[in-house]
């Protein structure tokens, strides 16, 4: 099944998250053009006329086909509520539970999230990330058979397992949004100053090995160095920084990533390199994903099932 549409039509796809929204022209196949708005916590009206009006954008060029978004666009912010498909999953199944609704006259599809609980019964969710790992599977095919994990940080950083090209199960780490709420909300990293928000790079290394060593404390113990560093020995702002959001990113490789033979990361940029670094640390094999192509190739591949499904 091909991954575009036809060349004859024009259609939008985007990925609508909490810090941003990114809509993608799809023209001939191929991107042609790009539009960035806000996330839906930025939102200071309804998230049905912000579409409307970056749609309009392109409308002036001529007619759209279906629109397909992902990510929190099926949130309760978003444009038109979304549930969440039960693991496991594959994409045929996860395409089937998606919402549509109308705006300006185009068809809008919206794509779920995925939900899971683990043999414990915890429950986790996830919004546009299993986007991103379908469409890395349709990038590498290798990825699409056997058993695999992989790794998609940020906000909620994901560890996804895949089994034959389906979503069988997944856990979260919340590092990003613990590291905003840490650094913002507490005395941790000490006074705000100009220039302070910036990590020390070593500072991030002593953070990391920490967190990579899970028999040396609990997080919430190693934590309080990044306070006490700067009572004692004089630490700057940055340092407690730099010590906090390696740390962080320590454990929760060390947590999610400790005995799996390979982890594939998809992510964007220095992130993922961080990741990256950390798995090789542990001695496991990893390779990284472009995170914004995984996104692309996800949703591409969601609309040729559009398409299928009504031909």
């Amino acid at each position: 099944m091909p991954l575009t549409a036809p060349s004859s039509t024009r259609r939008v796809v985007g990925d609508w998250g909490s810090t941003r929204l990114r809509l993608f022209l799809i023209e001939r196949g191929e991107v042609a053009a790009r539009l960035d708005g806000p996330g839906t916590t930025a939102l200071t009206e309804p998230a049905e006329r912000v579409l409307a009006r970056m749609l309009s954008i392109w409308l002036a060029g001529g007619p759209l086909g279906t629109i397909t978004l992902c990510g929190m666009a099926g949130s309760p912010a978003g444009i038109v509520p979304a549930s969440y498909a039960p693991c496991p999953a594959d994409a045929a199944l996860w395409h089937r539970a998606r919402a549509r609704r109308r705006v300006i006259g185009l068809e809008v599809e919206v794509l779920p999230g995925l939900s899971w609980r683990t043999a414990d019964g915890i429950p986790e969710v996830m919004r546009g990330e299993e986007t991103q790992v379908f469409g890395a599977l349709s990038r590498d095919p290798a990825l699409a058979r056997g058993d695999h994990l992989l790794a998609l940080p940020g906000t909620h950083g994901k560890w996804v397992g895949i089994s034959d090209g389906a979503i069988t199960g997944f856990r979260t780490a919340p590092t990003g949004e613990l590291y905003a709420a840490i650094t913002r909300h507490t005395s941790l990293p000490g006074p705000v100053a100009p220039g302070a928000d910036e990590h020390a790079p070593a500072a991030f290394d002593e953070g990391f090995a920490r967190g990579l060593d899970r028999c040396t404390e609990p997080v919430s113990g190693a934590l309080f160095e990044a306070r006490a560093a700067r009572m004692l020995d004089a630490r700057p702002r940055a340092w407690s920084m730099g010590f906090i959001s390696g740390l962080l990113i320590g454990a929760e490789v060390a947590q999610f990533g400790t005995g799996h033979a390979g982890v594939t990361v998809i992510g964007d940029g220095a992130l993922a390199a961080l990741y990256l670094r950390a798995l090789t640390h542990l001695g496991i094999a990893a390779q990284t994903v472009d995170g914004e192509a995984a996104a692309i190739a996800g949703l591409l591949g969601a609309l040729a099932m559009a398409q299928g499904s009504t031909q």
